[in-house]
This record gives structure tokens, sequence and C-alpha cells, in this order.
């Protein structure tokens, strides 16, 4: 099974409700015929991954688990939701944002008794500081720093029937996301000990070229000093290119070394991701206010993540559903359709 295969075909889905042996042991196996099959041939591959691996699913499920139930998002309730409203900057955003997301589309095609579906909804999160004005008690104030926050780029994710299939999946996807972060590291240190065999091979490809040329005419046209020091050039490349390969070790201890990367990995997950719960008082534009503001004001909660691997993404989001009956017909993109004339 190809690595795309093996994405797109989940037998073993992560279940943050029932966590059990054989869930780590499936995992086990998703993590090493990902990072590399071979890693079954290291000893006590099983037992040395098990810790790993249970630290990120157990860190894992206590992210999912703890996330806030879904919003209803719907732009019916556009004017009467502030979190809304701070999401979206008017009520047609939404069947816009949500219309053109073809995960939410080809859920709701494929069963066409589904009243309503579950996702996670992404947006791009961003903070400004300017100057603006500030209501407190009865004073006005000008020139007052303030902190607008904004969301766009909004992409429905990770659909599914049901919150408890959603969250099931975004676990799933975050135990994938590191996974590819430890084969990320293990093809770094794959790329290098490649790149030091090419360079040995280089060497004495050149070592044995002049070992070939000898002294002969050389030593008659007075070349031979630079040959020589050419070569002892070359062969104390080769010493220290075999110094830096033995260091790295033989197949066998590679196979160890990989086996520790995706360990590491799978040991530290906080080190690649980072969801963090974010609560905030602002007013109708916007505006982070503290708790003595008088202005007009109402509570906000989002998740931010921060993943921190390779590329580095933050992205706020929130399990929402959205019902059948508001998604709005599928219309031509014209401008793919010109691409494709």
């Amino acid at each position: 099974m190809g690595i795309l295969d093996w994405f797109k075909n989940r037998p073993a889905q992560f279940d943050p409700d029932r966590p059990s042996d054989d869930m780590t042991l499936r995992a086990i196996d998703k993590a090493v015929t990902l990072t590399n099959p071979r890693l079954k041939l290291v000893r006590s591959y099983q037992e040395r991954l098990a810790p790993a691996v249970e630290t990120s699913v157990n860190t894992i499920r206590e992210m999912v688990l703890s996330l806030p139930q879904p919003i209803r998002v719907s732009a019916a309730c556009w004017s009467g939701d502030p979190v809304l409203r701070a999401f979206f900057v008017a009520a047609s955003d939404i069947p816009y944002a949500l219309g053109r997301s073809s995960n939410l589309r080809t859920l709701i095609d494929k069963y066409p008794t589904l009243d309503e579906a579950y996702f996670i909804l992404v947006m791009t999160y961003n903070e400004q500081r300017m100057l603006g004005m500030s209501l407190q008690g009865d004073v006005v104030q000008r020139d007052v720093v303030q902190t607008v926050i904004g969301f766009s780029d909004h992409e429905a994710r990770i659909c599914g029937h049901q919150d408890t299939e959603v969250r099931r999946l975004l676990g799933t996807q975050a135990y994938e996301y590191l996974v590819a972060q430890a084969l990320s590291e293990i093809g770094e240190e794959r790329s290098e000990r490649r790149e030091l065999q090419d360079n040995c091979l280089l060497i004495r490809a050149r070592l044995r070229l002049l070992q070939q040329q000898g002294p002969g005419l050389g030593s008659v046209f007075g070349s031979a000093p630079v040959v020589s020091c050419e070569k002892l050039k070359l062969e104390a490349q080769l010493l220290e290119n075999e110094r830096q390969l033995e260091a790295i070790g033989s197949p066998q201890s590679a196979l160890d070394a990989e086996l520790e990367t995706l360990r590491q990995v799978l040991e530290h997950p906080e080190r690649y991701i980072h969801v963090e719960k974010k609560r905030m008082r602002i007013s109708t534009m916007n505006v982070v206010l503290d708790q003595e503001s008088t202005d007009v004001a109402s509570d906000i909660g989002f998740s931010l993540a921060q993943l921190k691997g390779v590329p580095q993404i933050q992205r706020a989001f929130v399990l929402a559903c959205f019902a059948r009956a508001e998604l709005p017909e599928a219309r031509m993109n014209f401008d793919d359709a010109i691409r494709y004339l």
C-alpha cells in the first residue's frame, strides 16, 4: 500500500472514547508502515514505540475531547449571534464560504437524507494594533491603543455526520501529522547518509584516476607534485567522509536511529502541535475590550492551532454544524472553466 493509499484507507480510526492496547498496536503499525516498513526488523520495536505512541494518543485525546460543542453556522442566525458576527463580516459570507467547500458539498451529495453536516470551520486569524476611541464610564477617550481581531479565508474541513465522528477524524489527522513530521526528519537523515556515500564514491573514483595516470609523463612535464598534492587532499577527504559515515553507523544502526527519531517525535507531540483555547470580550467592531470598558461587548471563544513542524501553520478553528437546506446550489467556476478551454 502506497503512502497516498494509506492516507485514504484508515481501517483503524483514532477513537478518543475507547483507548486500548489494540489501538496502540494499530497506531504503531501505521506509524512504522508510513515511515519505513523495515523498522519492523528492529528488535522490540513495538515495546520501544508503545510508551511514546500512548503519550501522543493521550495528548490528542485530551485535545479533541476538550473542544467546545459545535456552533451552528447559519446566515439566518448571523445578526443575533456575536460569534458569527465576529467570524463573518456579513450574513451573505456564510453560504458563500461554505458553498465553495468541496469537502462539505461532497458529503451532502453523497448522503441525500443527511439534514445537517458537522465539520471543522478553519479560518486565518490576525490581530492588529491601532489607535481608536474607548468609552470609560461616561468619558470618551481618544487615541487609545486597541487590538482589533479579524478572521478570513474560511474553509470547511473534516466533514462528518456527527460531532463525535469529526472529533475522531481530527484525532486521526493530528496523529498522521506527527508521523509525517517524523518522516520528514528521517528523510533528512537519509539524505545526509546518501550524500556522504555519494561523496565517497566520487572521491574513490578520482583517486583511481590519479593512480592510473602514474608518474610517467607527469614527472617529465613537472606536474607530478601537483598530482601528489591532489592525491593527499582526496585521501584526507575520503578519511573524513568515512569517519562521518562511521559516526552515522551501519545500515542496521541506521534503522535503529530512524526508530529512535520516530519515538522522539511521538513522545513529544507538544513540540509539533499546540492548541490554545481563546476567550475574548470584543466590541461590535471586533475590538478586544477589557473588563473595565463600558462599550457594548460580547464574549466569543475559539481555538487557535499552531503546527510547529514543516511548514509552520497557525489557524483559528471551531467545531460547527450546517443545515443542508442552507447550502447554496453549486455554481460553475468560470475561471476554472476558461482554463480548460
